[in-house]
């Protein structure tokens, strides 16, 4: 072997034997993954029969047309003493699930609505506690994969952690937009063909949703999840609504449309 090729050699084999002694916990760096803007769930807990819901309804347009839909995500909950259900001579938006969250937080009236699982408050306070929340990171990042065949609805979400370890429930439901059905009015007087927007229909999870636990920088899938949606529904105008909640409130909120 001549002098450079020996040179040559020893030079590789010193910069080998250099890298093997690099620990392992230093040759991975960890990095952050980026910051997620939180989006907003406003639960807006409704009635055919309250005469001051459109009112609600108009200020949730207002706030969608000032943030956009996509970081202000409603969702109109027909239910309590004010909620109508179908009956033989007119289409009802009222569920059981719906009645069953507006007992649960103990409404007492009608407009009112949740901000990322807030205090309820009145619809004339909505747009400063949107304001502030906007302003906040989300601890996770989710994202809906759906099919739906035949009116054979099949759905799942991922949710990643993005900041700090997340416990509490994944929830998944289903809203309709451009509904027609009856609506009292400010003005007391009734209207048959009012055309109600992102109208709750249905918990695809159940009605509190699933457990997830996740950390930071890890990716947890939900199972498939299926629901048979109804003739009388629309699923052109249908939304998977996906959130994340605990007991500090909705950690991050986003729509799919079917």
């Amino acid at each position: 072997m001549n002098v450079k090729a020996y040179i040559l050699a020893s030079l590789v084999f010193s910069l080998l034997a250099a890298c093997s002694h690099i620990d392992e916990s230093e040759r991975l760096i960890y990095v952050k993954p980026v910051a997620v803007k939180r989006h907003i769930l406003l639960e807006d807990f409704t009635g055919q029969r309250c005469v001051n819901c459109p009112k609600a309804s108009e200020e949730i347009k207002r706030l969608q047309d000032q943030y956009g839909e996509e970081n202000v995500i409603a969702v109109g909950i027909h239910s309590g003493p004010l909620g109508f259900h179908t009956n033989s001579k007119f289409v009802g938006l009222s569920t059981d699930v719906g009645d069953e969250y507006y007992n649960y937080w103990a409404l007492e009236y009608q407009p009112v609505g949740m901000i990322d699982r807030g205090s309820p408050i009145e619809y004339t306070a909505w747009n400063t506690r949107v304001r502030e929340d906007l302003e906040k990171n989300a601890t996770v990042d989710i994202k809906v994969f759906h099919d739906c065949q035949e009116g054979r609805l099949t759905v799942r979400a991922e949710v990643s952690g993005v900041d700090g370890p997340t416990e509490g429930r994944l929830q998944l439901w289903l809203t309709e937009d451009s509904v027609t059905a009856f609506q009292l009015m400010p003005d007391g007087t009734l209207n048959k063909e009012y055309v109600h927007q992102h109208v709750f229909r249905a918990a695809v999870n159940g009605i509190w949703g699933e457990n997830i636990n996740i950390g930071e920088g890890e990716t947890l899938s939900s199972q498939n999840h299926e629901l048979t949606i109804p003739e009388e529904w629309n699923s052109e105008n249908m939304y998977i609504v996906a959130f994340v909640y605990n007991e500090q409130g909705v950690q991050q909120v986003c729509k799919s449309r079917l």
